[in-house]
């Protein structure tokens, strides 16, 4: 038996790979209009306009020091609203207190997220610093016990110590810690406990600075094992020896309250509101140590940024002056009592925070849903940027002298406070930031700037400092020193000395007082 075995003829085999060609190029065709199709309905074809980047990198090079001045030079040529990309990561710049405002205050449901930082937020704090936490249970929580902890009628019962460490020229350091921990007066930042602090708030913001770990654009180096990765090592170390601290700091507290000491503080509020906040004891002494690290920090920075203010314009320290003398007079200290009266030093608070915000690019935010914003398309997962250098010395807002430190800008003309720009929530400037991330600590900050500002100007004469033949010391008016996310102006000299000759002897009576 046999099988026989049959081919197409070739006029047949020609036909069918005719066929199979046209049936190939069809799918091809028909491959093509849908993705051109998609393209074309892609909403990621109208996002913001932006510099170009390099492939793979994107715009991670640009991205160095001094963001705010690059975000200002981008303005010019692409917009209020700018589109970057940090090897993949989508980041969108806001550049106008309007376009802020309009996402990150009114749309704050989808704009209060934060964007991950493995080493500061998860490895350093273990997830429990506040600030850096994302938008969730542990955040709400937090949020609504800080935000009780220090509400404006709560700050009432921190004007004492404030007026206290104010008096004694304490540093900001020991000021803070006395709210937060009701500790002792702090003579010098070389004491143990605000050093240890301070070293922990340094670490922190250097950490948390956009590209000081490569891990941050690169997460999958997470998983390179510990002893291949130093940045992590140390990171985990100084989490538990900082967490230990805390702790000790919070018990400190919970002891007095068990012997019925009970002076106002942070801490003593998150104890006795435990249960109702429900958090843990290691999650309530991280909360208050954020509450410290923030307050410490950036207050010192303010006072630092003024102190260079009235060295540069001696006219706003006299015209500050002569409305303390008018109000408080020479023969007793300022207080809390005049803040209504210092209309002028209360508009200097606010210039203060203006003219060099501390933090310049502010803490970002994240988008956790797909938005569209004037036909601008802003995908879920961006980084949101508010450039609040530019949005606190915009010259639409703020005038031709935007630049310059005044606190008139402020004042109407018959020399009361005026209504403030209109987004800037009554505060005059957006340092503190926005929507649900808006700085917690607002109230505590600007009562202790009031104090510490009117007590040494009532106090004192600022004035530049000299060299040893008698002769000005330059200073640097535009420099700055980037430390971390805080940036402090280039270490200048200045003359303190009496206003006038009962100053340290009235000064000296109210510590006597104050002693007894």
């Amino acid at each position: 038996m046999s099988v026989g075995l049959s081919f197409p003829s070739p006029s047949a085999a020609i036909n069918m790979a005719q066929q199979h060609s046209i049936l190939t190029l069809g799918m091809a065709i028909s491959l093509a209009v849908f993705l051109t199709v998609r393209y074309l309905q892609s909403p990621w074809r109208k996002l913001p306009p932006g510099p170009r980047g390099i492939p793979l990198l994107g715009n991670v090079l640009q991205l160095r020091s001094a963001q705010w001045l690059s975000f200002m030079k981008w303005k010019q040529e692409f917009g209020d609203v700018f589109y970057l990309s940090a090897a993949g990561q989508p980041i969108v710049v806001l550049n106008t207190q309007k376009v802020a405002a309009d996402l990150l205050d009114r749309r704050a449901g989808i704009y209060s997220d934060r964007p991950r930082n493995i080493v500061a937020a998860q490895i350093l704090c273990g997830g429990l610093a506040m600030v850096f936490q994302n938008y969730g249970t542990l955040w709400r929580k937090m949020r609504k016990a800080s935000h009780e902890g220090l509400s404006k009628s709560v700050v009432e019962s921190f004007k004492t110590p404030q007026l206290n460490e104010a008096h004694l020229r304490r540093t900001t350091a020991s000021m803070v810690m006395s709210i937060t921990y009701d500790t002792p007066p702090i003579v010098s930042e070389l004491d143990s406990r605000v050093k240890a602090v301070n070293d922990f708030v340094a670490r922190l913001t250097r950490a948390a600075l956009p590209g000081a770990h490569l891990v941050e654009f690169f997460p999958w180096m997470m998983y390179i094992p510990r002893r291949f990765a130093k940045w992590k090592r140390e990171a985990e170390y100084w989490y538990e020896r900082d967490s230990a601290m805390f702790q000790d700091l919070f018990n400190s507290v919970g002891e007095k309250l068990s012997k019925g000491i009970d002076r106002p503080s942070l801490v003593a509020t998150l104890i006795k509101d435990a249960d109702r906040y429900g958090l843990s004891p290691r999650e309530n002494s991280w909360l208050a140590a954020t509450m410290y690290a923030a307050g410490a920090e950036t207050t010192s920075a303010v006072m630092a940024w003024w102190m260079l203010a009235m060295v540069t314009y001696p006219e706003v320290q006299k015209r500050a002056q002569a409305e303390l003398d008018n109000v408080v007079g020479r023969t007793r200290i300022p207080s809390f009592s005049d803040i209504q009266h210092l209309p002028y030093i209360r508009a200097m608070v606010k210039e203060a925070l203006r003219w060099r915000p501390v933090d310049p690019v502010g803490l970002p935010h994240l988008s956790t849903e797909d938005d569209w914003y004037n036909g601008m398309f802003i995908p879920k997962g961006s980084i949101m940027m508010a450039n609040v250098w530019h949005l606190n010395r915009d010259p639409e807002i703020y005038g031709a002298d935007a630049a310059h430190f005044n606190p008139a800008r402020f004042l109407d003309r018959e020399g009361e406070l005026a209504p403030c720009p209109p987004e800037t929530k009554e505060e005059g400037h957006v340092t503190y930031g926005f929507g649900r991330r808006v700085c917690v600590g607002k109230h505590v900050a600007n009562n202790s700037l009031f104090i510490d500002i009117a007590m040494m100007l009532w106090a004192c004469k600022i004035e530049p400092g000299k060299d040893e033949y008698g002769h000005v010391v330059p200073i640097d008016v535009d420099g700055w020193v980037e430390d971390g996310l805080v940036v402090r102006p280039i270490p200048f000299k200045a003359d303190v000395s009496p206003r006038f000759p009962e100053a340290p002897a009235l000064l000296a009576e109210e510590l006597d007082l104050q002693d007894h």
